[in-house]
């Protein structure tokens, strides 16, 4: 994971949650310090430790333990436990907690999706329906449940879809034009809709191509029509309650939306170990900052 952008990421954040100041914790007193413990309130798969360590340094508290990412957890679990002054802690709670939770919830998800496909010869990745300025850290979380990331940005690949196919007046020549303007790295997937659109882009010797929104029987029968050398994805419409039908179809690659854009977060709390260690009087309270 890029830290620099996680960290920058995490300024944001704060600045956003926090604005000009805490106004609730402002009223507990700047040197009361506490031992805070983050704790699952149900089960799933953790994820988040880069996000907990990177907030430790810039909020100045000490990460006492943490899980690591992709462990299994139970309801009451101890997910990670900080020390640190108690303002820092209650200031910095939502922005960690929110994180932490969606992170999970995308791990746990995703580890769901792995469990109940069950076929070790597909891969199970996310899309690109990620939440805007979240990618980096959701395709992780994605990682961290035993999935596989699709691209990360258009950049990264040539993707040939229903718009492109028109736009371009056919998949040939969509196909030739990629191969006349990308270089030799870069990869070309074709989604496919019709039969008709699957010969020609076997014909094309695209380097993927993308079974749209086929039911599991259509699947095995079209993938038995793709030489060995094409990598096959099926996609659309495929979620936790489906995928185990999808088990032996053959594709490479099953890519899921719902592992980004409508998962439950893993809900999670945090409880504080540590009371008032100095008594605030109407003549000390100015030393609150």
């Amino acid at each position: 994971m890029n830290k620099i952008a996680l960290r920058e990421q995490l300024i944001a954040f704060l600045h956003e949650d926090i604005g000009f100041g805490d106004a609730s914790s402002a009223l507990i007193d700047h040197r009361e310090t506490s031992l805070a413990t983050i704790s699952a309130k149900a089960d799933g798969v953790f994820c988040g430790m880069d996000v907990v360590l990177e907030l430790a340094q810039l909020q100045r508290f000490v990460v006492e333990s943490c899980q690591p990412d992709g462990t299994d957890v139970v309801a009451g679990d101890a997910l990670f436990v900080l020390r640190g002054k108690t303002r820092t802690l209650l200031e910095t709670e939502r922005v960690l907690l929110n994180l932490v939770q969606h992170l999970s919830g995308i791990a746990t998800m995703t580890r769901r999706c792995v469990e109940r496909l069950d076929d070790p010869t597909i891969a199970v990745t996310d899309t690109r329906k990620t939440t805007p300025g979240l990618r980096m850290l959701e395709k992780h979380a994605v990682r961290s449940g035993g999935g596989k990331n699709h691209r990360l940005r258009l950049d990264d690949a040539i993707m040939i879809k229903d718009n492109h196919i028109t736009a371009l007046g056919g998949i040939t020549n969509a196909v030739e034009r990629a191969r006349t303007l990308a270089g030799h790295t870069t990869p070309v997937e074709v989604e496919v809709e019709t039969l008709e659109q699957l010969h020609e882009a076997i014909a094309a010797n695209a380097d993927i191509i993308m079974f749209d929104n086929r039911t599991p029987e259509e699947l095995k029968s079209w993938r038995a029509l793709v030489p060995p050398h094409i990598k096959t994805e099926a996609s659309g419409g495929i979620t936790v309650e489906t995928i185990a039908q999808y088990r032996g179809s053959g594709v490479d690659v099953i890519s899921i939306g719902q592992l980004t854009h409508s998962v439950t977060v893993l809900d999670c709390s945090l409880n504080l170990v540590g009371g008032i260690k100095h008594a605030i009087t109407r003549n000390d309270a100015s030393t609150i900052r």
